[in-house]
Parts: structure tokens; C-alpha cells; sequence
């Protein structure tokens, strides 16, 4: 990890939930730090809490207990004001499916965080059109999501997660809808723009042989995040 600091930070984060009456703990005091440009792989069986874990990472839940830092920042104390504020200007998620908007062009799925952010329109196209330029897609900007593929349609949804800059990366097997080929493909793109882009960058996955691939593999089990 970079002498920088962690980008994000993960405290002693825990989570709870209540299933017929008695509490199912899902995250008990969770650790982990991630610096500029590091990847790590958050490997995990179906119900181990990988998408909970992911979600208060990106102040989408709150934790019962611990806290949230990204770059240095407390957030456990944010109303939901400043967490959206946060969540929009210094993070990006992505899905495993792509949730992209249906009558929206890929283009303009790409300009419309920017747009939210409050950035020009002039400003927003030509960044998004940039971001498409880079993934490969220059020749699909005026598609909607229905007349591309599903890698592209992938693409595009990672271009949307990065288009306000984010110094945080989470993605929720974003390569588990695809077929193998796209998906190293997919993968290969998201890992080498992390790195360049030097984002602190989590990627929950089922595939040991990606997860590899990442600077770091942790697992979470039975509530406890160890390394893999």
C-alpha cells in the first residue's frame, strides 16, 4: 500500500440482522484499509455478507458499529445529505448487472452522475464521450443499452462509475453475468484503470483465478474478513 495512507479505511465495521426473531451476525468487526491504485480481490460463499460489506463501504447501509474513512474523512457521523454528497463526488460502484438506463443512449448514461454533480453539459459530453472513446465503444455512443452487448453494456456501466473521478472503486461481481471470454475482458479493463487512475479498489468475486490477479485477496467467513 501506498505511503499516501489508505484511501479508504474499514473499522471494526459490524452488521446485524434479525431472521425469525434472532440475530444473524453478517460482518463482526471488520478490518480493512485500501491505498491509491492497490486492487483487492473479497472472495466469500453466496450469504457471507460480501454485498453488505460492499454497500456500507459505499454509504449506501450504515454499520451497527465502526466507521467508514475515506481519505482521512470520518464518515460514520454523515447525515444521509453529506453521505450522498460523498457517494457521488468520491465513489464509484458497479453491478454485476449494469443498471443502466433503457431509453438513455450510452452516452448520455455516462453524462448523467456529471450531470447530477452539477458539471456543464458541454463538459459532461465531452468526458463521457472520452471515457467511451477509452473503453473501445467510440463507434456505440449514440446506442442504447438494448442494441449492445453485454460486455459493452458492462463497459459502459463502468465508464459511468468513473466519470465524477472517484478515489474509491467497489463493483459486486461486476464479470458474473458475462460469458468467460467478455469477462476477462471486463476484468483486464477494470483492474488496469484502477491502476492508472489510482483508485482504491474493491471487487467482490466468485472467480479465484481473477481474484489472483488483484494485489490483494481477502475472504470473508463467518463474519470475519482474513486474508485469502
Amino acid at each position: 500500500m501506498s505511503d499516501a495512507g489508505p484511501v479508504l479505511d474499514l473499522r471494526s465495521v459490524a452488521k446485524s440482522f434479525r431472521q425469525g426473531g434472532v440475530a444473524l451476525d453478517v460482518l463482526r468487526r471488520v478490518d480493512l484499509e485500501i491505498g491509491p491504485g492497490e486492487t483487492v480481490a473479497l472472495l466469500g460463499q453466496s450469504g457471507a455478507g460480501k454485498s453488505t460489506l460492499l454497500h456500507i463501504a459505499a454509504l449506501l447501509e450504515r454499520p451497527d458499529a465502526g466507521r467508514v474513512g475515506i481519505r482521512g474523512i470520518d464518515c460514520s457521523g454523515m447525515n444521509d445529505r453529506a453521505r450522498t454528497g460523498t457517494r457521488r463526488d468520491r465513489l464509484g460502484m458497479v453491478y454485476q448487472f449494469h443498471h443502466l438506463m433503457p431509453d438513455f443512449t450510452a452516452l448520455e448514461n455516462v453524462m448523467v452522475p456529471m450531470l447530477i454533480a452539477g458539471r456543464r453539459r458541454s463538459a459532461a459530453r465531452h468526458r463521457a464521450n472520452d471515457l467511451l472513446e477509452d473503453f473501445g465503444l467510440g463507434r456505440r455512443l449514440g446506442h442504447r443499452p438494448a442494441r449492445l452487448s453485454g460486455g459493452e453494456q458492462q463497459r459502459v456501466a463502468i465508464a459511468r462509475a468513473i466519470a465524477n473521478e472517484p478515489v474509491v472503486l467497489l463493483a459486486d461481481e461486476p464479470t458474473g453475468n458475462l460469458d468467460q471470454q467478455t469477462a476477462e475482458a471486463v476484468f483486464e479493463s477494470l483492474v488496469a484503470l484502477a491502476r492508472e487512475r489510482a483508485m482504491a479498489t474493491l471487487v467482490a468475486t466468485h472467480n479465484p483465478g481473477m481474484a489472483r490477479r488483484m494485489d490483494r485477496v481477502v475472504e470473508l467467513r463467518d463474519g470475519v474478513l482474513r486474508p485469502a
